[in-house]
């Protein structure tokens, strides 16, 4: 078990104010922002004409994509039914941080599943097999996992409208797994922003650490 250290700042009229420090066994954080007297958003957030919201509020969850064969693979859907407590954010930001060194998150086409058919044939040929690797104890194909996890990247920041992702047409999530045989995924996913005008706040705990080591 880890215990984690929260300490949060919230911004309301342009000033910051440290105001919780708290111990607890918890990765499931969702962190409301000091109570502002002005309404048009949610509980601790105004808005004004120009479109400003005021005031903020933080979720936190770990999640675990399930396992998936070498290759690159569409998970948006599967990301969203997890964290359902996005469709509470009126506007804010995502971020979503992958805890391993082997796989990674790229966002890109969401229609045509022959691009990410093609996205793997590319990145093995960018980053082939049978090079002489000096770390080669995990396998043939765990060094080339490493050079493309660098290479595409192991976060991503999205923003958030209305509740939703704010995503383009034809764009979405990607879980590029670089491994042939690997488990579960876990993803650390950050919601920062304003809360909708009808959202209540919740929250729920686990006894799972907030932070792990994983490769």
């Amino acid at each position: 078990m880890i215990e984690s250290n929260s300490l949060l700042a919230y911004h309301a009229n342009g000033a910051t104010t440290d105001i919780l420090t708290e111990k607890k066994h918890r990765h499931d954080y969702f962190q409301m922002s000091c109570e502002l007297n002005t309404g048009g958003g949610g509980p601790g957030s105004s808005r004004s004409s120009s479109g400003i919201q005021i005031g903020s509020a933080w979720f936190q969850r770990r999640i675990n994509l399930r396992p998936q064969h070498r290759g690159v693979h569409l998970v948006t859907e599967e990301v969203l039914r997890l964290i359902p407590e996005i469709s509470q954010f009126s506007v804010g930001l995502a971020h979503f941080q992958i805890l391993h060194t082997s796989a990674s998150l790229a966002l890109n086409e969401s229609w045509d599943p022959d691009v990410r058919d093609d996205m793997e044939m590319m990145l093995n040929r960018i980053v082939p097999e049978g090079l002489p690797y000096r770390h080669s104890c995990e396998g043939p194909d765990d060094m080339p996992a490493h050079v493309k996890a660098c290479f595409l990247g192991s976060s991503l920041t999205l923003p958030i409208s209305e509740g939703r992702l704010a995503l383009g047409t034809w764009q979405g999530i990607w879980l590029c797994e670089h491994r042939n045989q690997a488990g579960s995924r876990k993803l650390m996913v950050t919601l920062q922003g304003c809360l909708r005008p009808d959202t209540t706040m919740t929250g729920s705990s686990s006894s799972a650490p907030l932070a792990s080591t994983s490769s």
